[in-house]
């Protein structure tokens, strides 16, 4: 039996809804983890999911930041925040156990220059997550997915001479995402597909950046020892990108051998 997720930043449901209800229609995941969401949870629209077999389970707010959980199944937990102690007002966490793998959804904060003070706030949410993860056991099946605005290597930047120290592909954010890797996830992408440039991003100020090939891989699927080893493939769906009013940032997914 095989299981599908995926993960997207859609940077405006509403406004991007008929264009993921195609690709829904055509991928068809069994768990679809969404970013930027960008409306209050009354307005989230839930009926396109719902007719579709999805049960949404999602945080909100409006205009910025949200992000969502769809699942086939009815999930065995849901996790709204981090839960630590710590302010949780962004909608940037979420996290549902289905199918027996726990998936946590996250969008990392973008960092804006390396100045100030949101990128040091990058940096401590990587640690958040870290800290979240030390309640799982590496050994059991878990993904952590999402938006997480870091770029690993250099291969995951289409200049990496240029970029280097640039909000995105900064030294002190992929320290710390190998640190939080070092819980006991692999990059599943790479793992598959050790030697291919391949992006998720494009960005709108960039002309023409999908054709010149100016991306980052900020999307990710991480997983544990499990899910590595009945992993059937993972890839970029960069259609989605080609549309008139597209999100700047495409679906990432991945299948598994999972009963």
């Amino acid at each position: 039996m095989t299981w599908k997720m995926a993960t997207f930043n859609v940077n405006g449901l509403r406004a991007r809804l008929a264009d993921l209800m195609d690709w829904i229609d055509t991928a068809r995941p069994d768990c679809l983890c969404l970013q930027e969401t960008k409306c209050p949870d009354s307005d989230f629209p839930q009926s396109p999911f719902q007719e579709r077999g999805y049960q949404p389970y999602f945080r909100g707010q409006k205009a910025y930041n949200g992000v969502a959980v769809l699942v086939r199944e009815e999930p065995q937990a849901v996790r709204l925040s981090f839960d630590d102690g710590q302010p949780d007002e962004e909608a940037r966490f979420i996290a549902a156990q289905t199918h027996g793998i726990w998936v946590i959804n996250t969008y990392v904060p973008q960092g804006r220059t390396v100045d100030h003070p949101a990128f040091e706030q990058k940096l401590d949410f990587f640690r958040r997550v870290k800290r979240y993860l030390g309640r799982h056991d590496p050994g059991e099946p878990l993904i952590w997915t999402g938006d997480l605005n870091v770029a690993p290597e250099p291969l995951d930047v289409y200049d990496p001479l240029r970029l280097e120290g640039e909000v995105g592909f900064h030294p002190r954010e992929r320290e710390e995402l190998k640190d939080v890797a070092a819980w006991g996830l692999t990059d599943l992408f790479r793992r598959l597909h050790p030697d291919r440039k391949q992006f998720s991003f494009w960005d709108y100020r960039l002309p023409s950046a999908l054709k010149r090939g100016l991306g980052w891989r900020l999307d990710h699927i991480w997983v544990t020892e499990p899910l590595v080893r009945t992993a059937l493939s993972s890839d970029v769906d960069a259609e989605p990108r080609t549309r008139p009013k597209p999100s700047d940032h495409a679906p990432v997914w991945a299948e598994f051998n999972w009963e």
